[in-house]
């Protein structure tokens, strides 16, 4: 070989390197998002799948060791078992939580996961091999692979990010990636032509993958969506993955329903007794509505409960997903029911994190609505938080009031209660309602003010469905099994911590409490 032939080769192994630690780096965040959408709890799920993958790694490394043979040979056939499984990776994990038992999605995504970050392990330590078998001196060698290795990783990080997660969604972009892995292995393929012994097959099985992967690429996304229409009880009608959340829309009968990332949101059915708690009570716990503030709720559904006020001054909707407030504005299924609020002149979206707005805010608020998801990932769970809750205060008015959505007393009262505490550690005053919402069953609600609310002196507008001015004392009684004094399983007392930046605990509490629902 011609010293000019060995630079050109070791090149190529330098090259190649950079391009499938880009893959590599993919491959690892998005088994971490796929676990954190199907699975829940994205801290825990981004900890395991991180785990497995690095723990793969170093099973591949070791597995190297036996390899000193037809190197090139076996970085190709490892580059095609990484697109293959990892191509597949989402789709069939779509298909395996629709069809297969509770849990066998858990362990489908932890294995896939192993097996590529084992496949990984294998691919530095061959190149390393490979180059200095070419003539480059070990040290040389390696410390170029692991450059590669390590800045491709700050890439694919990046490209997942800012570009492959929010503009081709989790299935298209396995199969993209893998599509890379196939592409460079036939690459070096065709570099390495002269020293391959079955040349032909490792060309033409290149070319198989290829068409295989790019047929999924095509195709994978509406059998991901058939395999996801299995998750829902109603068929989907919409279905779109933003930079921050999956939108899904059913309808079956006249029934539309909401949900983000897999939760439940509302049902058109029995929406009207979610939004006129939520909105009522506390716009006539205020005495003025001449600037409300409304923290989540993009559907406009609770905007078309402030719109029934002849007094109200303007009303500012912050939600993080400009897609969600897009799709609030433009799809006749939410228009139907939100009755075009968000088109308002009184009404003013903000695309924007709750937490970073109130911090940045300087206004004060005569009511404040809180509707946002409930806590059971990290990015919501801040939202739930003493110091968002101290926010909320600094920006009510004086004589202002504020109600808070806080999950069902009756499926996770230890939640419900941990919220309530969290926000009277504010010094706030609080007020707590439930009502029955047949889409959710038993939900809570939280009211706060500096001052007690007094539901006695509340009245309701007549221009509502369900809720009455008699019906407040009721929403406020909680049976035995709802109420604060929460016992654990030997019956002794719960002690309930605030939740706070520093210590997130309402996370593994919320995580418990739904387990089996």
């Amino acid at each position: 070989m011609t010293e000019q032939e060995s630079i050109r080769q070791s090149r190529s192994i330098y090259y190649a390197s950079g391009i499938v630690s880009i893959c590599g780096i993919i491959f690892e965040v998005l088994f971490g998002a796929l676990g954190s959408y199907i699975l829940g709890d994205g801290v825990k799920q981004y900890t395991l799948t991180i785990s497995l993958f690095l723990t793969g790694m170093g099973i591949g490394a070791y597995i190297s060791e036996k390899m000193t043979n037809h190197l090139i040979a076996s970085f190709i056939w490892i580059e095609y078992g990484i697109g293959l499984v990892g191509g597949f990776s989402s789709m069939l994990l779509f298909g395996v939580t629709a069809y297969l038992p509770d849990g066998t999605d858990a362990l489908f995504l932890y294995s896939v996961t192993l097996l590529v970050g084992t496949l990984t392990g294998v691919e530095l330590p061959i190149l390393i091999r490979k180059a200095n078998e070419i003539g480059v001196s070990l040290q040389k060698s390696a410390a170029k692979v692991l450059f590669s290795d390590y800045a491709g990783g700050l890439v694919g990080g990046l490209l997942f990010l800012f570009l492959l997660r929010p503009y081709f969604g989790l299935v298209k972009t396995s199969f993209l990636v893998a599509l890379i892995n196939v592409a460079v292995a036939l690459w070096i393929v065709f570099r390495f032509k002269k020293e391959l012994k079955r040349f032909t097959l490792h060309a033409v099985s290149g070319v198989v993958f290829l068409l295989i992967l790019i047929a999924g690429a095509l195709f994978g996304e509406e059998a991901a969506f058939h395999f996801e229409q299995k998750l829902y009880h109603d068929p989907v009608v919409f279905s779109e993955q933003t930079a921050y959340q999956q939108i899904i829309l059913t309808r079956e009968q006249g029934d539309t329903r909401l949900y983000l990332d897999g939760q439940l949101q509302f049902s058109s059915s029995d929406e009207h007794r979610y939004h006129e708690i939520l909105v009522h009570p506390v716009m006539s716990a205020s005495k003025r509505h001449n600037d409300v503030l409304v923290l989540g709720g993009g559907d406009g559904l609770a905007v078309r409960e402030l719109l029934k006020y002849e007094d109200l001054g303007k009303v500012t909707l912050v939600d993080l997903d400009p897609e969600m407030t897009e799709e609030a504005r433009t799809n006749h299924l939410l228009t139907e029911l939100n009755k075009g609020s968000l088109d308002d002149s009184r009404v003013n979206v903000v695309n924007d994190d709750a937490f970073q707005f109130l911090e940045a805010a300087d206004s004060l608020y005569d009511v404040i609505i809180v509707d946002l998801p409930d806590p059971n990932n990290e990015s919501l769970n801040k939202l739930y938080t003493q110091e968002f809750y101290s926010l909320i205060r600094n920006h009510l008015q004086p004589d202002g009031a504020s109600v808070i959505q806080a999950t069902s007393p009756v499926f996770a009262p230890e939640v419900y209660w941990t919220i309530d505490k969290t926000i009277k550690e504010t010094g706030l005053k609080t007020e707590n309602l439930h009502a029955d919402i047949p889409s959710f069953g038993g939900w809570g609600f939280i009211l706060a003010s500096r001052e007690p609310v007094q539901l006695s002196k509340l009245s309701i507008m007549d221009d509502t469905r369900y809720l009455t001015t008699d019906m407040l004392p009721a929403l406020a009684e909680f049976g035995k099994d709802e109420d604060a004094l929460i016992e654990d399983e030997n019956g002794h007392p719960v002690t309930l911590k605030p939740n706070t930046l520093i210590r997130p605990n309402l996370i593994e509490v919320y995580e418990n409490s739904w387990r089996y629902y």
